[in-house]
């Protein structure tokens, strides 16, 4: 005759085995991220690296700025051809001007396309189509205000500084 406590292994209940299950995939999934982000991070610092070798300084004309799809961006086809397919659908920052005779659409960095001043001509970074950085060709630049606080900011703000964390920015 067979102890039922011969085999403690079988004696667990089905709702544990289910949760040892969901930490082991809940794990797996962290360990599989925290590689593909190493790997993410190592192409980005190449290819900073090679906009760094590559860039030019421009003088060019700023005619337009506005954020749109990539479809809609007026890009050679090459370059939308050479995009991720989940990248398409996502709105780029798109700055037309005029270098020399030439009209041309380039991609801005999004740090910067703040700052990019409208109809007025500035000596930008250029790496390829991309703009790097913009500095004023006549005069300073102007810097737009900053935006006006939304309700839930302010009070996430208030209540920080009230717990003397500091404020998240």
């Amino acid at each position: 005759m067979m102890n039922k406590y011969a085999f403690p292994l079988l004696a667990i209940k089905p709702g544990f085995i289910v949760l040892i299950v969901i930490l082991v995939l809940i794990l797996a999934g962290i360990i599989a991220l925290y590689f593909l982000g190493k790997k993410a991070q190592k192409k980005q610092a190449e290819q900073q690296e090679f906009m760094e070798a590559n860039k030019q300084t421009v003088s060019m004309l700023i005619i337009d700025k506005k954020r749109m799809k990539l479809k809609e961006s007026g890009l050679p086809q090459t370059v939308i051809d050479q995009v991720p397919k989940l990248m398409r659908g996502q709105k780029l920052p798109i700055v037309k001007v005029k270098v020399g005779p030439q009209i041309m659409n380039l991609i801005s960095d999004e740090k910067i396309f703040d700052q990019i001043p409208l109809k007025k001509e500035v000596r930008a970074t250029v790496s390829g189509i991309y703009i790097l950085s913009v500095k004023g060709l006549h005069g300073k630049i102007e810097v737009a205000p900053p935006k006006k606080k939304g309700f839930f900011k302010r009070a996430m703000e208030a209540a920080q500084e009230k717990a003397g964390a500091k404020p998240v920015k």
